[in-house]
């Protein structure tokens, strides 16, 4: 890694790094211009990779520091990780049924939240926009817990998350932009709605980095916190989407991919 960047603080480091995962996302939103359509297949196998890359990154960067630190902390080590990861699982699920939007490939009248007159393009953006907010936030907890000095929490392993993310941002991109052009907008919409989806990830990311900072003694739980909302993400959103096409064999391949790349990742750099 470049020593400028491991002299940076931990916020700018975050900021940074969700700059690069908001970039993967508009590389994927790209596709735009030069497909109408996407191979169902391949956009099955790929959101099964990012199914996969959300599990893995849940676990390995997130949970198990959390524990490993509540313990350091001299706390009941599964404790601060439990409440952590139910609140966070519960914040997504309230946000799930407060703010409206729509699974990607679902029919309009299968749209969630409360009644709206928003035209279905602005529930997909929504949608993906909700599903991006603990993925920035599990990236800025990543570098604020290293920020706070725990022998647990690494920069490589804070670094091989944000990776991870990016990664699996990339066929979300395309996920997004590729059916917002078949539903009529023009190419450059498309994209910019596309890329869009991820602009809350570096707001997240500043927020969860400087929160830590701020409150170390909250650290295990935000970890977990982060570690939730990604889990009921993937529950939720990304496996039913991957298993839609009628695909499952080849989506579900994609996710045991996207685990073993994530895995190697965090363990490689962490």
């Amino acid at each position: 890694m470049s020593d400028w960047f491991a002299t940076l603080g931990p916020v700018a480091q975050a900021l940074l790094a969700t700059g690069f995962t908001w970039a993967m996302t508009a590389l994927g939103a790209a596709a735009v211009f030069f497909f109408k359509d996407v191979n169902r297949r391949l956009l099955d196998a790929s959101l099964g990779f990012a199914a996969g890359v959300m599990i893995a990154a849940s676990f390995w960067s997130l949970l198990a520091p959390s524990i490993a630190m509540a313990e350091e902390m001299g706390q009941i080590k599964w404790v601060p990780p439990l409440i952590g990861f139910l609140a966070g699982a519960a914040s997504m699920r309230l946000a799930d049924v407060l703010l409206p939007h729509l699974h990607l490939f679902a029919p309009e009248q299968e749209a969630e939240g409360p009644r709206t007159n928003l035209r279905r393009t602005a529930l997909l953006v929504l949608a993906i926009t909700l599903h991006n907010i603990p993925e920035g936030l599990a990236v800025g907890v990543a570098f604020g817990a290293v920020g706070a000095g725990y022998g647990t929490a690494t920069l490589g392993g804070a670094i091989a998350l944000a990776i991870g993310i990016g990664l699996q941002n990339f066929p979300e991109g395309t996920a997004v932009s590729v059916p917002l052009r078949r539903e009529g907008l023009s190419r450059m919409r498309s994209f910019y709605y596309g890329q869009m989806t991820a602009w809350v990830e570096p707001i997240a990311a500043v927020i969860g980095a400087a929160a830590v900072l701020v409150m170390q003694p909250i650290l295990p739980y935000a970890l977990a916190f982060a570690a939730g909302a990604m889990i009921f993400v993937v529950v939720e959103e990304v496996i039913p989407e991957s298993q839609r096409g009628g695909h499952a064999d080849l989506a579900t391949s994609g996710a045991i991919l996207g685990f073993a790349v994530m895995m190697v990742l965090d363990v490689a750099l962490g």
